[in-house]
């Protein structure tokens, strides 16, 4: 008689994140051992974010549950009511579907919301990401430990985050490394070759290429706008001084957000043809852009830890991601115009740095995690003692 397939709920409430979860997505439906069921929410159902449930469907994974939260609005009360309700919109959709494991990813509050609702009913839940550490004034660091302290399995994105997790007094059996699960899909090739990429977003490939994303940093989301001028300043002075085309994806649905699409709306009201922006790339173009881009300027922890392994220069700007674990493709600037221009020159002139790119590692694996995570969720004994968690100190 053949054992019953475990039903691994995985929740998604932006595109970064599903970005993420794509890779063990595509393992759980390989996988006969596990039955996946996809819970969407946040901004994948908000067209002002470009409804990215569209994505999702159109990569060929079914939608089990769409789970509506209140808007968040640009301020930190906003955020607050919608972390509520996703919990009080999501408990009756786990209490339907009733799955053996929730897993949830990173630091963003829809997850955090989703792993309170499932926790405290007694559903095993799964951490993609945990352990790893900024100080950048964001508040992901806070919510990301304490979706670890809450969590029942981690997986981390790299070693030192791994061991962060046990420090934090988890059991070491609940605690393992993967790595970065979007690095198994770069790992395969699954992004399009250079000519469909300069075919679709109409690029010279004679002309240097730069992809640019700045997110609200959740402390200072009043400052968001006046944070993001010197970057767009900045790129223009690139198209003007090295003939740049520059690419430009929205923000992520946080406070602060938009007004910084404010500010994109007011760039894009001057129709420069070599600036473009699109709500969201996808995953599939964002990696194929990044395997042709010279350069890639923001503020996201996926420029951080996903352009060493295009061997692509990465400008974080601000103080978002200060602290993170990162390869020697990074240069960090502050939120001034000349600062990020001079960023840009270096990453366009500047031979020895680009050696550098081009040999550094990537300190966030070499892309099997999803296969790793799906292992683990198919063969973990679903007991007492997993849902009774323990401090080691």
């Amino acid at each position: 008689m053949q054992e019953r397939k475990r039903k691994i709920a995985v929740f998604t409430g932006n595109r970064a994140e599903y970005g993420m979860q794509t890779p063990f997505l595509r393992c759980l439906a390989e996988d006969r051992r596990l039955e996946y069921l996809l819970i969407v929410s946040g901004a994948h159902l908000k067209t002002d974010f470009g409804r990215t449930l569209h994505e999702i469907e159109s990569d060929g994974f079914h939608v089990d549950a769409q789970v509506e939260i209140e808007p968040v609005g640009d301020d930190l009360f906003g955020t607050a009511r919608a972390i509520g309700s996703c919990i009080t919109n999501i408990a009756p959709v786990l209490a339907r579907l009733r799955p053996d494991f929730v897993v949830v990813c990173a630091d963003r509050f829809e997850g955090f919301a989703a792993l309170v609702a499932s926790t405290q009913m007694g559903i095993p839940t799964a951490h993609i990401e945990g352990g790893d550490y900024t100080e950048g004034g964001a508040l992901d660091d806070s919510v990301r430990h304490a979706m670890t302290k809450l969590a029942h399995l981690h997986f981390t994105t790299n070693e030192e985050a791994a061991e962060r997790v046990r420090r934090m007094g988890e059991e070491p059996w609940r605690v393992q490394s993967v790595g970065f699960p979007p690095l198994d899909l770069i790992a395969a090739g699954l992004y399009p070759k250079p000519a469909e990429v300069y075919e679709k977003f109409h690029l010279d490939p004679d002309r240097p290429i730069l992809i640019f994303t700045q997110h609200s940093v959740s402390t200072e989301y009043d400052q968001a706008a006046a944070q993001v001028r010197p970057s767009l300043e900045a790129l223009e002075d690139a198209v003007r001084d090295w003939q740049c085309q520059i690419i430009i994806t929205f923000p992520n649905d946080d406070a602060g957000g938009r007004a910084i699409m404010a500010e994109l709306n007011t760039l894009a009201a001057r129709e420069n043809p070599s600036i473009q922006i699109h709500s969201s790339l996808g995953r599939y173009y964002y990696h194929g852009i990044l395997n042709v881009a010279d350069a890639c300027l923001g503020n996201s922890s996926s420029g951080i830890k996903e352009t060493p392994a295009f061997r692509c220069p990465y400008i974080t700007i601000g103080s978002r991601q200060k602290g993170r674990l990162r390869a020697h493709n990074v240069i960090e600037v502050g939120y001034d115009r000349a600062e990020i221009r001079g960023a840009i020159g270096r990453c366009l002139t500047d031979q020895a740095f680009l050696e550098a790119v081009r040999t550094c590692s990537n300190p966030y694996g070499a892309g099997n995690a999803g296969k790793q995570i799906c292992q683990t969720l198919a063969t973990v004994p679903i007991d007492l003692r997993l849902l009774q968690k323990k401090l080691t100190y």
